[in-house]
């Protein structure tokens, strides 16, 4: 039995809520390093499910990885959900340069021709990130506005700093304030990690280290709460890798699997990083996780996140316990393998 089923009863009751008004999709905004590890991808699947669901709406895709098909592969990953219109924009900050093991898929051809549709041919083409942000921000209600962080913090300090324009008469800072309701990250480790020899270790997380000044940047500035998904928390909920031999079967092609299985094939059970990190920006009152108490978040010149509880603290992390862990899990499976509108489950090969 595929792990994708009684989704359209889940589709159906949410609809329903929405039509009675009492509830709106969250306005989120995805920043992504796509093309580092595969849970960006399968990030990026969640959030589709859900705006299929009516849970969210995606309003845009920012990327901080600086290689030209990285844009590309994001719009692959659109076009496949049916929402191939969504804007994309991209960073120029030389900060992870090389293709990646799977974004090299929206080059990929059969017989000449696209294995999966899409527009966008090169993160040449498209516009800068931080102009898709403030244009993006501009046009939703105040306070309204979620943003999902799972890559390096480079676009949104540069955000901060940038000046009014032709979307708003705000500075970055005053337009973030205005617009955003929560910033949800993947970044950083708030409990010490156990090395292959058992001993713990405080560990200083990738998506910090690869651009540490934008990360001090972010701490130090950023107006309105950080939910922050640290290290442990993937760690510890990994990706089951039968799901992905199984549940993405209903077409020939499917850009999640392929991307995983080209990143580190099966049987390897990922962990969920950048899921836990959109899931709780769109369902926060889920009790998947548990948070902190309030406090504030620092950044080290060597890239260690380090927390301090504080009353009114602008800072919480997740925090998994064991018995959240599989119902965690499931959510995170569901959402990534459902098929997208137009495709039923059980009609693959």
């Amino acid at each position: 039995m595929k792990l994708f089923t009684l989704i359209a009863g889940c589709i159906l009751a949410t609809t329903a809520v929405a039509a009675e008004g009492e509830f709106r999709p969250v306005p989120l905004i995805f920043d992504t390093d796509i093309g580092n590890d595969c849970d960006d991808v399968l990030a990026m699947g969640v959030i589709h499910s859900l705006q299929t669901r009516g849970e969210c709406e995606l309003l845009a895709v920012t990327i901080t990885k600086d290689h030209e098909l990285a844009a590309p592969f994001t719009d692959v990953v659109n076009t496949f959900y049916g929402r191939g219109d969504i804007p994309i924009g991209v960073c120029r900050s030389g900060v992870t340069p090389e293709p990646g093991k799977f974004n090299v898929l929206a080059a990929k051809q059969d017989d000449g021709k696209d294995r999966y549709a899409h527009d966008l041919r090169s993160g040449k083409d498209a516009p800068d990130a931080v102009a898709v942000l403030r244009e993006t921000l501009a046009g939703q209600e105040d306070g309204s506005v979620v943003i999902a962080q799972v890559g390096f913090s480079t676009n949104l300090a540069n955000l901060l700093l940038s000046t009014a324009d032709k979307h708003s008469d705000l500075n970055g800072m005053q337009l973030v304030k205005k617009k955003v309701k929560l910033l949800s990250v993947m970044a950083g480790a708030f409990r010490q990690i156990a090395n292959e020899k058992g001993q713990l270790y405080d560990h200083k997380e990738y998506n910090i280290v690869k651009d540490i000044p934008a990360a001090k940047a972010l701490v130090q500035d950023w107006p309105t709460p950080i939910i922050w998904s640290g290290f442990e928390i993937g760690k510890n909920l990994t990706y089951p890798h039968e799901s992905i031999l199984q549940d993405y079967r209903y077409v020939p092609h499917h850009p999640l699997p392929e991307a995983y299985t080209l990143y580190i094939p099966p049987p390897h059970d990922r962990p969920t990083w950048d899921l836990t990190s959109v899931l709780q920006a769109v369902r926060p009152d889920h009790g998947y996780f548990d948070l902190s108490a309030a406090g504030r978040v620092q950044v080290a010149d060597d890239g260690l996140t380090t927390f301090e509880e504080s009353t009114g603290g602008r800072d919480r992390y997740l925090i998994l316990k064991d018995e959240q862990k599989g119902r965690a899990r499931e959510a995170l499976v569901q959402l990534s393998s459902q098929p997208p509108a137009g495709h039923a489950a059980g009609s693959g090969n």
